[in-house]
């Protein structure tokens, strides 16, 4: 049912954006070796640089994931209600 709130309501997909995210480090690590192994140390250290960033991305998500139902919200937990309009 929309709401037209949904902006203000919306819940991240977070299990989806880890995923996403192992997705990219698994293909940012693969990518470092393969240009260090290549000799292409500009492509290596981009690579590198996607790292980094996938990792910071997979530290913040599972973070959100401890956090429990306020933050990723299960199967077991009501959507929310729409706002009440008052003419």
């Amino acid at each position: 049912m929309r709401t037209g709130s949904e902006p203000t309501t919306a819940r991240s997909a977070l299990r989806m954006r880890f995923w996403l995210s192992a997705w990219g480090l698994a293909w940012a690590v693969f990518g470092t070796a393969a240009f260090a192994l290549a000799g292409r140390p500009g492509w290596a250290a981009a690579c590198g640089v996607l790292w980094l960033v996938a990792t910071v991305d997979m530290t913040m998500i599972l973070w959100h994931i401890h956090q429990g139902p306020h933050y990723q919200p299960s199967r077991d937990i009501p959507p929310y209600r729409p706002p009440e309009h008052h003419p």
